[in-house]
């Protein structure tokens, strides 16, 4: 075995250690929280998917008096090479622009969660270049990845070294106080690595999982469809394997927010998605640890056929039908004040109790 083989497998068995520590959510603490609900002078379930996030967010902190009140959006940015083939309106140098932009905080995601109590927490993870602006968390793995339709986008040890970084980020947060987070991304040309992804996880033609993305022509999409059906028949990963699915077709944006879902899992924080490339994201880290989506969120499904298509397989129900197709974490991050509120009544409401009045009871 040679040394990077070595590594390889130093960092595998690393990642799978660290999945088998992770332990399903508190169901005493679920129960207590649907009771405290059940409790609360209203209609039983009539805040509806609003009153199980609650729930679920008990059961995932292990705490029953749920609080959001420091919550943070994470944004992962990297480039892609596979935009040498024209798949995308733009090319890279845009992303290295939205990156510094996040840390100006004049980003559409930076507004959104500036209205929501939220921190913008930017991570380069792969952008082409220098990103020299301050308040950019710097886990490069590389200057964008190489050209999937012509090669592996990465190694698998560049795959593990970007789930590890986000797994590191987990824990970072968890020090720094953070009760909630959501997963953004920005990379001029994700939406193909993410389709690409998509398709092979849920085994689905890339005609049924593949959507225009940032707005291309019918042309534009064809290309794009070409490019994703010849990678994948080029580099035929296993989709039992979720690295080799990743180093061949995915971004290390993608493996920066699978690491942090991981992560979620790990250090008991709540994680809400957002649209198509972090349900591809989710369906990787689901492969390799069956209990994240325990801790997973889902915030809306978005314009992307793969969206809604990825979050049935996770089992998760989106909470807003928007038609979003922004990215950055935008569609997340609308979550938030909508917890908030949820929180709000589950928190500061009066009981049956203390109305004097008979409580529902749940049929």
């Amino acid at each position: 075995m040679t040394g990077k083989e070595k590594m390889e497998d130093y960092y595998d068995q690393q990642l799978k250690c660290l999945c088998r520590n992770v332990r399903p959510i508190d169901e005493d603490k679920k129960k207590a929280s649907r009771d405290r609900w059940d409790g609360i002078a209203k209609p039983i379930g009539g805040l509806g998917l609003l009153e199980e996030m609650i729930t679920k967010i008990a059961g995932i902190t292990r705490q029953e008096d749920v609080c959001l009140e420091r919550k943070g959006v994470v944004v992962f940015c990297a480039d892609n090479g596979v935009v040498a083939e024209g798949v995308t309106q733009t090319d890279s140098s845009v992303t290295a622009v939205v990156t510094e932009n996040f840390a100006k905080g004049t980003a559409s995601v930076n507004r959104m969660a500036s209205v929501a109590g939220a921190d913008v927490i930017p991570v380069d993870m792969g952008v082409c270049g220098d990103v020299s602006e301050p308040g950019v968390r710097n886990c490069k793995i590389a200057g964008g990845t190489a050209n999937l339709y012509k090669e592996p986008a990465m190694t698998r040890e560049q795959a593990l070294d970007g789930i590890h970084e986000g797994i590191r980020l987990a824990a970072e947060m968890k020090d720094m106080g953070y009760h909630i987070l959501a997963v953004g991304e920005m990379g001029i040309g994700n939406t193909t690595t993410g389709s690409a992804v998509a398709s092979v996880m849920l085994k689905e033609e890339p005609e049924t999982v593949t959507g225009r993305g940032a707005g291309l022509s019918e042309k534009g999409l064809e290309r794009k469809l070409q490019v994703i059906k010849e990678a994948i028949a080029l580099h035929h990963p296993d989709n039992e394997d979720p690295l080799a699915v990743l180093a061949a077709l995915g971004g290390f944006d993608i493996a920066g927010m699978c690491g942090l879902m991981l992560g979620g899992a790990i250090y008991h924080i709540p994680i809400v998605l957002d649209g198509m490339i972090s349900v591809s994201a989710a369906l990787l880290a689901q492969k390799l640890c069956p209990l994240v989506t325990d801790y997973l969120l889902a915030s809306h499904v978005g314009r992307e056929p793969a969206c809604e298509l990825g979050l049935k397989r996770l089992g998760l129900e989106p909470l807003i039908h928007g038609r979003l197709a922004l990215g950055e974490g935008t569609g997340a991050v609308l979550l938030f004040p909508l917890l908030d509120m949820a929180e709000a009544v589950y928190r500061q409401n009066k009981t049956f109790e203390d109305i004097r009045i008979k409580a529902y009871e749940r049929y």
